[in-house]
């Protein structure tokens, strides 16, 4: 009930009136049945605006951090994941990944959207990095289609650091649903896990018009902090 309350009546309304979002290829939305959104993530409010133009509800895997910061501030941002449906996963130790494909074929066998961000994290730069396989295990075991989505303009208006988004008009770009049903059977398959999170990662890559970097964000951006702790100087 509350995430309809927030949806229609408080955060979306504000939230489409404040940065106007473009919105490009909704129509790739089914209107019912199970199906993955796969996105860059390149801000904390991705979050919110592309749940906020949707017409149908979707429910994203979202860091475990989120539910157990501490103080007032913690338990607010948890109390408030949890009534919009998100969905809390551990993202450390062996059986992370294994956790999160089981929560998210839970969402698919509902019938329901799910949304996941197969970088793993958000850019740190507002470039694109390699995907992780997860994605493409859950759409080959739900056999749902997965469709790629692009935000563009979030980077600027919310960058690593900045608590309150700057104003800015955002785009949110959606293509065709992507069938992997030729791959039914092979989610235990290295080489067509990959091949189908390439294939995922490239639309939304032609979506977005960001730089590719065939690299894992988080080993990206753990690079970058032990330069900037090594030399200071030089990673400004």
């Amino acid at each position: 009930m509350f995430y309809y309350v927030l949806k229609y009546v408080v955060l979306g309304p504000l939230l489409r009136l404040v940065f106007r979002p473009r919105i490009e290829g909704l129509e790739h939305i089914p209107d019912d049945g199970a199906a993955i959104v796969a996105g860059n993530h390149l801000s904390f409010s991705d979050h919110f605006l592309m749940p906020a133009i949707l017409k149908r509800r979707i429910t994203f895997l979202a860091k475990a951090e989120y539910f157990t910061g501490p103080g007032i501030k913690g338990k607010l941002t948890a109390a408030f994941f949890h009534s919009i449906g998100q969905i809390p996963v551990d993202r450390s130790g062996k059986e992370a990944g294994q956790a999160a494909i089981r929560e998210g074929l839970g969402v698919l066998s509902k019938g329901e959207l799910l949304g996941i961000y197969p970088e793993g994290t958000r850019s740190h730069d507002g470039r694109l990095y390699k995907g992780k396989v997860g994605v493409a295990v859950m759409a080959i075991k739900a056999g749902v289609p997965v469709i790629p989505c692009a935000m563009v303009g979030t980077f600027e208006i919310q960058p690593p650091g900045q608590k309150v988004p700057r104003i800015k008009r955002v785009t949110i770009r959606f293509g065709e649903p992507l069938d992997f049903s030729r791959y039914a059977g092979l989610e235990d398959q290295k080489a067509a896990i990959r091949a189908v999170t390439d294939e995922i990662m490239y639309a939304v890559l032609g979506l977005s018009g960001q730089e590719y970097v065939d690299e894992y964000a988080v080993k990206a951006k753990a690079a970058q902090t032990e330069e900037s702790r090594k030399f200071p100087r030089r990673a400004r």
